[in-house]
């Protein structure tokens, strides 16, 4: 191809800028002008500037705008809207799947790249020369309403910030913006801000309990002198959703810093954190309100401290001659960091029954299995003790040598073991992998304390708690149901009531050990009605979008 023919094929553009290269020969070095006219001339270069002139068309023309720029958002929407039709609609099972296959969704995400011109290049702001020795002062007018801001020595709701004395300088500054408050939506206070007048009243040398007076008795709109903090930025919206481990009340909290910022929460409430900058309190709200403001929440960091002095005071005041608890130490539940788990085709979550001894889970993963035997199964246990009359080996249990099994047990082979009167009895890995690799769902109803075991980025399982009833609903309801103690080996006689405190007792205990890991819970007062709650359960853990470890989804 000649020359002449290449430079009709160039971008106009780049077309001009070779032309210009070559006019400029003589007047710089010809190895630096090679290799730009090489490059300009180039068919990957002039292909990419050919793709952006017709995207940066795209609006200009009516034909080809877009309608939208937020279609990987809606088509999440639309999955959380067809997810509880999945088991009812093969269509909807079919469309639920499609849209979570990743080239789909990596169209909809260029689509939406392109529709917000994100492929623009972004550049920083051009700096602007101020006087050095000139201070800049911004003044802000907030309408007052019901907002929390606070100080060091008192707190009202005023604007949705909250103010301190700076250790270094003495003056007063902005602490931190409340996200969805009056300060946060103006976008024109930001931390480290000094206040330099509160309408119209110098603060300097004032506390922030005077600041506070002078809002508090102030009408209408508030107007602020600040001068701005160097180099401080509105605040960003972090995406962390975390799930609680812990309940939380501000107005029972004596450290916060203002009790009408806080925002409550209970055990197994999902957050949204929304700030992390504070290394004590983060802001968050309730997963959902999106138009709520954001409140004061305690740090993971200050929580952890929280727990470990409450577990040495409990130490301190414990009594030597107490039955000793098998509290798990190491243990320290805060937040747990979560994202939505999206349903597979043809790969279900594990089923985890956990309760105590005697409620009833076994019964209900029977019942379960018996429904639909190709679809729910359960692996079959290992044991050391010896065979009984009318078990068949492989069957209730597949029976092996001690000395076998505590190898297998080294070997890691077992995902859950115990010991039960002297005999050990566990669950293979090797059955759990086969069961969900064979497409179909696993049902396990291990001891307790095999949660952390089981509780795995590999397995996936959606736990579920069974709780007793009361202790009157429990003696009513197995006493009219002629229930055999599990207790007893020869199942000749009904729970005493002892066994069935026992029972209550050792559900609290599982609650308050690991009640933050459970996705659910089913009270087993009625076996019929349990087994109903734990089919629906099923299904949701096939079919819908479920909060789960963010490290499950990565």
């Amino acid at each position: 191809m000649t020359a002449e023919v290449m430079e009709t094929c160039l971008d106009p553009v780049l077309s001009r800028l070779v032309t210009s290269l070559k006019e400029a020969e003589s007047l710089s070095g010809e190895q630096d002008l090679g290799f730009l006219q090489t490059l300009l001339e180039s068919k990957e270069l002039n292909a990419l500037v050919n793709v952006h002139s017709k995207i940066a068309k795209i609006g200009k023309d009516d034909r080809v705008a877009p309608l939208l720029s937020s279609s990987m958002q809606v088509a999440l929407e639309v999955l959380e809207q067809l997810a509880p039709r999945c088991h009812i609609s093969p269509l909807c099972k079919e469309v639920f799947h499609l849209l979570q296959t990743p080239h789909l969704q990596s169209l909809l995400f260029a689509h939406d790249s392109i529709a917000k011109k994100d492929f623009y290049p972004h550049l920083p702001d051009i700096p602007m020369e101020v006087d050095e020795d000139e201070e800049t002062i911004k003044i802000v007018q907030l309408v007052k309403n019901n907002e929390p801001l606070s100080g060091a020595q008192s707190a009202e709701p005023i604007v949705g910030a909250t103010i301190k004395t700076d250790d270094e300088t003495g003056k007063i500054v902005i602490a931190r913006i409340m996200h969805g408050g009056a300060a946060d939506r103006s976008g024109l206070i930001h931390v480290g801000d000094e206040v330099i007048e509160v309408n119209g009243i110098n603060v300097e040398g004032k506390t922030p309990g005077d600041v506070l007076q002078i809002l508090q008795n102030s009408e209408g709109t508030i107007t602020f002198k600040l001068v701005p903090s160097d180099g401080k930025m509105g605040q960003r919206e972090s995406k962390v959703r975390v799930r609680a481990h812990f309940d939380y009340d501000p107005e029972s909290d004596p450290y916060i810093p203002c009790k009408e910022a806080g925002q409550a929460f209970q055990r197994g409430d999902i957050l949204h954190i929304v700030a992390q900058d504070d290394a004590f309190w983060w802001q968050a709200r309730k997963e959902g309100d999106r138009n709520a403001r954001a409140g004061l929440i305690p740090s993971r960091n200050l929580q952890e401290r929280r727990i470990i002095h409450e577990r040495n005071q409990m130490e301190k005041n414990k009594d030597p001659k107490a039955e000793n608890d098998d509290f798990d130490r190491e243990m320290i539940a805060t937040y747990e960091e979560v994202a939505k788990l999206y349903p597979r085709p043809g790969v279900y979550r594990p089923i985890i029954l956990i309760g105590a001894p005697g409620v009833g889970r076994n019964e209900l993963k029977r019942r379960l299995a018996a429904r639909d035997p190709e679809k729910y199964r359960t692996p079959v246990p290992y044991t050391t003790r010896p065979i009984r009359t009318g078990e068949v080996p492989g069957r209730e249990y597949i029976f092996i040598p001690r000395d076998k099994m505590e190898a297998d047990i080294q070997a890691g082979k077992f995902i859950e073991h115990g010991e039960y009167k002297g005999h050990l009895y566990g669950t293979s890995a090797e059955s759990v992998r086969s069961i969900v690799n064979a497409g179909c769902v696993c049902i396990l109803s291990p001891h307790y304390q095999a949660i952390k075991a089981l509780r795995t980025p590999q397995l996936k399982p959606f736990i579920i708690h069974v709780k007793p009833p009361t202790f009157e609903q429990l003696k009513e309801t197995r006493e009219a149901a002629h229930a055999r103690s599990t207790f007893d080996e020869t199942n000749s006689r009904g729970f005493s009531d002892e066994e069935l405190q026992d029972m209550i007792k050792s559900a609290e205990k599982i609650n308050f050990l690991y009640g933050h890991f459970f996705d659910d819970e089913i009270v087993n007062d009625d076996l019929a009605t349990a087994f109903e709650a734990l089919v629906q359960l099923a299904q949701k853990s096939e079919c819908e979008p479920l909060w789960a470890p963010a490290t499950w989804v990565q």
